[in-house]
């Protein structure tokens, strides 16, 4: 991958006629950079798609390239990108159903409203790969004729269709009316009884870790009772029936559902293992009371779900946020919080419930200025970056609470040019206050350069447009290739550098196009 080159082709200032130039040179990794660029010309992007073919499918996802523009025959991933977007001519549907290459026949089989004919074809595929991918997102009537395919896969992928009627979603969960799958993918490469390792030496194996099988296809048919856990067509009752388990898994994904019943949830709620109890937790379905026994939980992950729930109440949440590490983040509860909720944080003698409040950004002034002039370090610095702070609020901040709160302040996209520059002087400055100075809209030359100091804040710096020309040039031979990339990248860099690293980096006559 040439750096330069993949940096360049991002440059937002980068001339038309430098664009035209880099695409008669470009490999395929610049060649994918520079299909993203908005200002392609039509022509352009031709050319682009001449040089290197296979940018045609980001083409297609960008919206540049249009059915007039792609030949199903010579350009097959293109039609199915297409396809897949809901473009394209259903005749290139019909072609592609009896490609040679599977996964192209895989992609298809996911793309929409494919024609019916072609869903036929598909359904009768030798590759069970390609009738599974059919499955999951097939419509109602083709899941029914699939959910008792004799392969244990297409089984699975049809139990995680949504569109699946929700008698069979329970008969896949159970096995109860259904005849036994005759084969899975285990079997189908494996003498039985066989288990994978899972740290399989074969570099062409594409069984996944743990995959077993005797005869009952056992862990496909565990995966086909997770997926349909997992699907929230499947009946309520058929799900409830895996509250003992032993297949933790299973116990977890039955705890996600959001049709769990109380019954249920409290009986999950006991279990043995902490990510099963961590998922009921997290379900909004589950009610205060389970949750506030939950906030005294052993498990960190069980109380910091308790903790993210929405259903939380607020003082069960001020006493975990204040003993469980969360990070700096709005809770759903707090940002639910009714006017008088919100008023009750802030008057709260536990700083925790005026950190909480304080990372709103919709809070009335009123109650934001006192948050900004609270005594406590954690509270300050869950506001700092509250773009409605003044500059002597925002300075303020700075002097009474120093390190604690600089990299908060240098986020405000409120925060001046000047009091940049002084972040990036202060005493204490932490790293991450560089970092977030080197990617300020607002940082001057002078912050930037201070940045270059920190390897994080030094590659958002080389992107900087305020980075002086001179200090661009330099950054060009990085040892860091992001740096590189970065500095390449930069609208700030003179033009006739472009063309000068367009020239220099540039493969010679004849050079093949290289692919990392």
């Amino acid at each position: 991958m040439n750096h330069v080159l993949c940096g360049l082709a991002t440059n937002p200032a980068l001339p038309a006629e430098l664009v035209d130039r880099l695409i008669t040179v470009a490999d395929g990794d610049t060649a994918d950079e520079l299909a993203g660029r908005r200002d392609l010309s039509r022509s352009q992007v031709l050319a682009l798609v001449s040089r290197v073919p296979e940018c045609a499918v980001r083409l297609v996802h960008e919206g540049r390239l249009t059915e007039a523009d792609i030949d199903p025959v010579t350009r097959p991933d293109a039609a199915l990108a297409l396809l897949g977007e809901g473009g394209g001519d259903p005749r290139w549907a019909r072609l592609l159903a009896d490609d040679p290459d599977h996964a192209r026949r895989e992609k298809l089989a996911s793309c929409p409203r494919l024609p019916s004919d072609v869903v036929e074809a598909l359904v009768a595929d030798n590759d069970v790969r390609v009738v599974a991918e059919l499955a999951l997102c097939a419509s109602r009537d083709v899941t029914v004729r699939l959910a008792a395919h004799p392969h244990a896969e297409v089984r699975r992928a049809v139990a995680a269709n949504e569109a699946t009627p929700s008698g069979l979603l329970a008969a896949l969960l159970t096995g109860a009316g259904l005849p036994a799958a005759e084969r899975c993918l285990v079997c189908d490469q494996e003498a039985v009884p066989f288990t994978h390792h899972p740290e399989c030496p074969r570099p062409d194996c594409e069984l996944p870790p743990g995959a077993s099988c005797d005869g009952s296809h056992k862990s496909t048919v565990h995966d086909i009772q997770q997926a349909a856990l997992c699907n929230v067509a499947t009946p309520t009752e058929a799900a409830a029936g895996f509250t003992g388990h032993p297949s933790a898994l299973l116990r977890r994904a039955l705890a996600a559902r959001p049709d769990l019943t109380p019954e249920v949830s409290c009986l999950l709620a006991a279990d043995p293992v902490p990510g099963v109890r961590e998922e009921v937790a997290a379900n909004p379905a589950v009610g205060g009371t389970l949750l506030r026994s939950l906030s005294g939980d052993s498990s960190h992950g069980v109380r910091r779900a308790v903790a993210l729930n929405p259903s939380v109440p607020l003082d069960v949440l001020v006493q975990v946020a204040g003993t469980t590490r969360i990070g700096p983040t709005l809770l759903p509860r707090i940002a639910t919080a009714s006017a008088g909720e919100v008023e009750e944080l802030a008057r709260a003698s536990d700083p925790t419930g005026r950190m909480l409040l304080a990372q709103r950004r919709d809070l009335p002034a009123r109650i934001r200025d006192a948050l900004a002039a609270d005594a406590d370090a954690k509270v300050v610095k869950s506001l700092a970056a509250d773009p409605g702070l003044s500059e002597g609020q925002l300075r303020a901040m700075v002097d009474r609470h120093g390190s604690r709160v600089v990299a908060k302040v240098a986020v405000n996209p409120s925060t001046s040019a000047a009091l940049l520059e002084e972040l990036t002087r202060h005493g204490n400055a932490v790293r991450k206050a560089l970092r977030e100075v080197a990617r300020h809209p607002r940082a001057t030359a002078a912050a930037l350069l201070a940045c270059l100091a920190d390897e994080q804040g030094r590659r958002r710096a080389a992107g900087h447009p305020a980075l002086p020309p001179p200090v661009l040039l330099k950054l060009l031979d990085d040892a860091d290739w992001q740096v590189v990339e970065a500095a390449a990248g930069n609208p700030s860099l003179p033009a006739d550098a472009m063309e000068g690293l367009i020239n220099r980096h540039s493969p010679g006559p004849g050079s093949p196009l290289t692919h990392s």
